[in-house]
C-alpha cells in the first residue's frame, strides 16, 4: 500500500528561534519519507564557464531548473524543500511529481545545451537508497524574519547523492516516457549586479562543512554563532538593499533571460521584457512597488543549509578577517572545512509568481562566488 505523504514538508512547523539554537534542537528535525526522491541539477565544468565570464549565465541556468520544478510542485499543490547552489540546485520531492520533474528538466537540459553550449547534469536517487547506504537526511523549516522560511537539512544524505550523480558513469534511471512540458513562467533576471548597502562593504560567499567524524549540528552551530557575533543579525549582513537595486537596461543583458526561458531568442518577448523594465522604474515609485522592493530584500535567499552551510553576507574587511580567524581556529581543531570568495557585488536571479507575496530571489556573490568557493573547498578536501 502506497502512503500519500505529499504534504509532508507543507505540514512542517516553522521554527523562529535563533538558528544557532535550532541546529542543536534535533527533535525539531524530521526524517524525510523514504518514498521521496532527491533530484540534483548541476552545470558540468561550471568552474571553466565562470572563468570564461559566464557566471551570470551559470546562475540563470541554475535558477531555471528551480523555476521548472517549482511550477510543477505549485500545479500539484505540494511544497518541497529546494536549495540554490549557484551552479545547480537540489530538490527533495514526493513521488507524485517525480516523472513530471525529470521530464521538464530533460527538455531544459536540451535547451541549455543548444542555447549556451553548457551541459546541465540531471540526477535522481530515491531517499530509501540514501538510507540503505547508511546516510541521514532530516529537515526542518526556519524563518529569521517575516513570512519567508527556508528548509534546513542535517545529515550527509544530499552530499552522498551529489557525489553519486556527479560520477562520470552515472546514468539517469529510466522514467515513464510521457509528454512532458517545461514551464519557466515567473523566471526573471532583471536586476543588474548589486553593490553592498554601504560603499565600504564587501560581499563574502562562504561554504562550510563539518569535518569527518564531527557532529554536524554542533559544527554548524559554531560557524553560525561566529557569523552572528561578528556580522550581527541576518538583516545587518544582508547584501541586498533597496537603494542599490538597478534594473538591467540593455537588450543584451535581458536577452539571456529570454533565451533561457524560451529555448531561443524571441524578439517580441525581448521587447516586452525591456518595456516592462522601463515601466518598472515608474512602478517602483508607487506604494505597491515600494512594498514589493522591501519584500524582495526579505525574500532573498542568502542562506542555504543542505548538509553544508552556503551563505552570502556583507560587511567590512575587518569583519571578514575576524571571521577568517574564528573559522581557521575551528578548521585547525579539525571541526570544519571552509572556503570563501570575496567580491564587490552580488548577483540576483528571481522567481516571481506574483508581485505581492509569491516571489523568491536567489543570491550569489558576483563573478561566481559559490562556484569559486566550492573550487577552493574541493582542493582542501583532496588534501585530506
Amino acid at each position: 500500500m502506497s502512503i500519500n505523504n505529499d504534504q509532508f514538508y507543507s505540514r512542517l512547523p516553522v521554527n523562529r528561534i535563533p538558528l544557532s539554537d535550532l541546529l542543536t534542537e534535533e527533535h525539531l528535525f524530521y526524517k524525510i519519507p523514504d518514498n521521496w526522491h532527491v533530484i540534483i541539477t548541476d552545470i558540468k565544468d561550471s568552474t571553466s564557464a565562470v572563468q570564461n565570464g559566464l557566471h551570470e549565465t551559470v546562475n540563470l541556468i541554475a535558477t531555471g531548473s528551480i523555476v521548472a520544478i517549482l511550477n510543477i510542485s505549485f500545479k500539484a499543490n505540494v511544497t518541497i524543500p529546494f536549495f540554490f547552489g549557484g551552479d545547480g540546485a537540489t530538490f527533495i520531492i514526493p513521488p507524485a511529481i517525480k516523472n513530471a520533474a525529470i521530464g521538464a528538466l530533460q527538455i531544459y537540459k536540451s535547451n541549455t545545451q543548444n542555447n549556451f553550449n553548457i551541459e546541465l547534469r540531471i540526477g535522481t536517487i530515491p531517499v530509501k537508497e540514501i538510507y540503505e547506504h547508511g546516510h541521514e537526511l532530516k529537515v526542518c523549516k526556519f524563518s529569521s524574519s517575516g513570512n519567508f522560511s527556508i528548509p534546513i537539512v542535517l545529515g550527509d544524505g544530499l552530499t552522498y547523492a551529489e557525489k553519486l550523480i556527479k560520477e562520470e558513469d552515472y546514468q539517469l534511471p529510466d522514467h515513464e516516457l510521457l509528454e512532458h512540458e517545461l514551464n519557466l513562467s515567473g523566471m526573471q533576471c532583471r536586476w543588474d549586479r548589486i553593490k553592498p548597502p554601504v560603499n565600504t562593504y564587501e560581499v563574502v560567499t562562504l561554504i562550510a562543512i563539518a569535518a569527518d567524524g564531527v557532529k554536524q549540528s554542533e559544527a554548524f552551530r559554531k560557524v553560525i554563532f561566529h557569523i552572528d557575533e561578528i556580522y550581527g543579525s541576518p538583516e545587518k549582513r544582508q547584501p541586498i538593499s533597496v537603494s542599490k537595486l538597478r534594473l538591467k537596461g540593455t537588450f543584451t543583458k535581458l536577452g539571456l533571460e529570454i533565451r533561457a526561458r524560451f529555448g531561443k531568442m524571441k524578439v517580441f518577448n525581448l521587447i516586452q521584457t525591456w518595456l516592462t523594465n522601463s515601466l518598472g522604474y515608474l512602478y517602483f515609485q508607487t506604494k505597491n512597488g515600494r512594498t514589493y522592493l522591501s519584500r524582495l530584500v526579505e525574500m532573498s535567499d542568502t542562506l542555504v543549509i543542505d548538509g553544508k552551510i552556503n551563505t552570502v553576507i556583507t560587511g567590512t574587511e575587518k569583519q571578514r578577517l575576524l571571521l577568517q580567524e574564528a573559522l581557521n581556529t575551528l578548521e585547525t581543531a579539525g571541526e570544519i572545512l571552509y572556503a570563501f570568495y570575496v567580491s564587490k557585488e552580488s548577483v540576483m536571479s528571481c522567481y516571481v509568481r506574483d508581485l505581492k507575496d509569491d516571489h523568491i530571489h536567489f543570491v550569489d556573490g558576483a563573478e561566481g562566488g559559490y562556484t569559486k568557493a566550492a573550487g577552493v573547498l574541493k582542493l582542501k578536501l583532496r588534501k585530506i
